[in-house]
């Protein structure tokens, strides 16, 4: 390992109190369960992006609740922290959230009970910030015209402004989630009529959101008016259906019908079972998030009638046409890189293999793991395999950097299993900027491209050689109208181009936090 390399790498020692101490930049355990802060942060075990939620549907359908828990399980790689339900029914409004996994917050016993044919269901993913029950969504209201539940996906930029000055008026928050910001804004309207009250909302926030409202008689939907989060719409037979992403039409046997267009206001009567179609903003400049279609979608779903496998299986072939190096074996990081791995391997004739696996049981263990379990703590998510990459000069595709931490770890984990050379291909451009849009990020100073040229997060990663995918090459490859600005997707993270204002001196969260 070069002295470069070294500088990433925390030891730990074993304190007296039986806890893990660490000596470096980041700890590999902290927490009261091993994989506790395994996700994104500085102090997780791997440093992807998350997610912040996914959002599921249901009008005019009998089995609204069991449709909901189907969807939500298909949109679970959206957020894993905690997800929940509410049906509207004949009586009243019945719902329950709970904080886990989908699987682990409903049961027959809480299912049986959510009588309904219109549904709004919610998974979310928690920021480095404590996790709340009271954050769970969807969030439940009273108001003047009744019940009122709300689900979104997104962040609000001005949602700390707006909260500011609803408080100063006499505004009492119960949570921290800009969802409340709205359910304010709509119990403040002048209007009545629930449609309109949600239209006035929406009028003055300002973000990346894809919300689903639903009263004891509608369900509304709305996306963004530069249609930053990805919002589908779907078909059950006469039932109607919505999700962050198609794939979850494909788990309840359903059909994809389109995306939901920025700036649109859909309203679905259940009086008159009937589906208007609205606007409460002319779309502006189209700005689909890239990180969807780079690491966040599932590959089995479609954004903007683009496939996601296609398109990361095209910036991976675009990739070997802009940094072909000669080796043995093409692998991906997986789940979201092998696709892009699969179009390098094709594109230069270079074997693709299964050079790196990964775990997908490691749920929560409270047994207090070995000092070595601790040092070597990737590997409980990921291993590399020996008899594929021993001796082998390999290639190893990933979505993206974004502190470089789990990138080391992986090139030595490829090296300590034998591999004489590891050149690394990143399907994305160098990811220098936070998102303000749903997606939990670290700030620029922590992001590792924002402080090194390629040459020094090569050092810094341990590989032989580092090349990232041109940003022309990656809306090349996810397509779409060649006369807009990147052609139609927000590519902020990659140069600094935010498709709203953003506050100059605001610390923005998540907005499901």
């Amino acid at each position: 390992m070069n002295e470069d390399a070294k500088g990433l790498v925390t030891g730990m020692r074993q304190g007296g109190n039986g806890q893990g101490q660490h000596d470096g930049a980041f700890p590999l355990w902290t927490g009261a369960y091993y994989n506790e802060g395994m996700g994104a942060g500085p102090n997780g075990l791997s440093d992807k992006l998350g997610e912040e939620c996914g959002v599921f549907g249901v009008f005019g359908h009998p089995e609204a609740a069991n449709l909901s828990y189907y969807g939500l399980h298909a949109l679970q790689h959206r957020g894993q922290e905690s997800s929940g339900i509410c049906v509207a029914g004949e009586d009243a409004f019945n719902y329950h959230r709970g904080m886990g996994l989908v699987k682990e917050v409903f049961n027959n016993d809480n299912l049986g009970p959510m009588v309904g044919s219109y549904a709004i269901g919610h998974v979310r993913y928690s920021t480095a910030g404590e996790s709340k029950l009271a954050n769970a969504q969807p969030l439940v209201f009273k108001y003047r015209e009744g019940d009122l539940a709300i689900a979104t996906n997104g962040n609000l930029t001005n949602a700390p402004d707006i909260k500011k000055r609803l408080e100063r008026e006499g505004s009492i928050f119960q949570t921290t989630s800009d969802t409340e910001v709205v359910a304010h804004l709509i119990a403040r309207s002048k209007h009545d009529d629930i449609v309109e009250a949600v239209r006035d909302a929406l009028l003055q926030i300002e973000g990346a959101y894809a919300f689903l409202f639903l009263t004891r008689d509608k369900l509304i939907a709305a996306r963004d008016p530069h249609g930053l989060r990805p919002f589908v719409m779907g078909r059950l037979g006469d039932a109607y259906l919505f999700a962050s992403e198609s794939c979850a039409f494909d788990t309840v046997g359903g059909l994809y019908e389109r995306d939901i267009q920025p700036g649109e206001l859909l309203i679905l009567n259940q009086r008159t079972g009937e589906l208007t179609h609205d606007r409460f903003a002319e779309g502006k400049q189209r700005a689909v998030c890239a990180m969807e279609y780079i690491y966040f979608a599932r590959p089995d779903s479609d954004i903007d009638e683009v496939n996601i496998h296609s398109a990361r299986k095209r910036m991976g072939r675009q990739l070997a046409i802009e940094s072909f190096v000669d080796a043995d074996i093409v692998t991906g990081v997986p789940d979201s890189s092998i696709s892009a791995a699969i179009g390098y391997a094709e594109q230069t004739g270079i074997p693709y293999e299964l050079g790196l696996i990964k775990n997908r049981y490691t749920g929560r263990t409270f047994i207090q793991p070995s000092q070595e379990l601790r040092e070597q703590g990737v590997k409980m998510k990921l291993s590399a395999v020996r008899s594929i990459v021993h001796g082998k000069r390999v290639v190893m595709i990933d979505d993206s950097i974004v502190r470089g931490t789990t990138s080391l770890r992986i090139v030595n984990m490829l090296r300590e299993a034998g591999a004489t050379e590891v050149h690394v291909r990143i399907s994305s451009p160098p990811f220098q900027n936070p998102c303000f849009y749903g997606i939990d990020t670290p700030n620029r100073g922590e992001l590792i491209a924002a402080v090194k040229s390629v040459e020094e997060i090569r050092k810094a990663i341990n590989a032989d050689s580092l090349h990232f995918l041109s940003q022309e090459g990656l809306v090349n490859s996810i397509g779409g109208p060649a006369g807009e600005i990147n052609r139609g997707h927000c590519t902020a993270c990659f140069d600094n181009r935010y498709p709203t204002a953003i506050p100059d001196d605001a610390k923005i969260g998540c907005g499901c936090d």
